[in-house]
């Protein structure tokens, strides 16, 4: 497995919007490992593949806390098919490095994928989970949470960042 580069605002790429998978073939799988363990290693709940350079409909969520067993969830192709009610989250972004924001988002979803075999499922989520789902979901379709922040929070957020990458070395 292989830690992968996570593409951090603004970099275009991020507002690419993501193909479908065609197969599930173990060039896919192995993605998605190395989705995981980038992940992990961020550390994040969730990666998108649009995140890492990848223009697929793939995503990677695991909202188990420190203390509970990993609960790795893989989303390929998916399609949200239900969103219900109103739930506001302070959300953080492994592309928005040091910033959390409240977004408002549907407090109940209903998600078709296929996981990691290839195999369909559908899911039902609420809380996090449901939070983590439109999120990267999101940056399947070039959406990022700034998006559903106001200018002003977008103008200063996008000055924090890039007051960070100038610090840094």
């Amino acid at each position: 497995m292989a830690r992968l580069e996570i593409l951090r605002y603004p970099d275009p790429r991020l507002r690419e919007v993501a193909e479908p998978v065609a197969a599930v073939t173990p060039e896919i799988q192995r993605l998605v490992e190395d989705m995981a363990e980038t992940m992990y290693d961020a550390p994040g709940v969730g990666l998108a593949a649009t995140q890492v350079g990848v223009k697929l409909r793939i995503f990677v969520i695991d909202i188990a806390d420190e203390d509970e067993p990993s609960n790795l969830l893989v989303f390929i192709n998916p399609e949200l098919l239900e969103r219900e009610g109103t739930q506001i989250w302070n959300e953080g972004c492994l592309s928005f490095p040091g910033v959390a924001e409240e977004v408002k988002r549907a407090e109940h979803v209903r998600v078709r994928a296929l996981d990691a075999q290839g195999q369909p499922f559908e899911l039902e989520a609420e809380g996090l989970l449901a939070v983590a789902i439109q999120h990267e979901n999101d940056h399947l379709d070039g959406v990022l949470m700034v998006d559903k922040l106001s200018a002003l929070k977008r103008k200063l957020i996008g000055r924090k960042l890039a007051k960070q990458a100038s610090a840094s070395p």
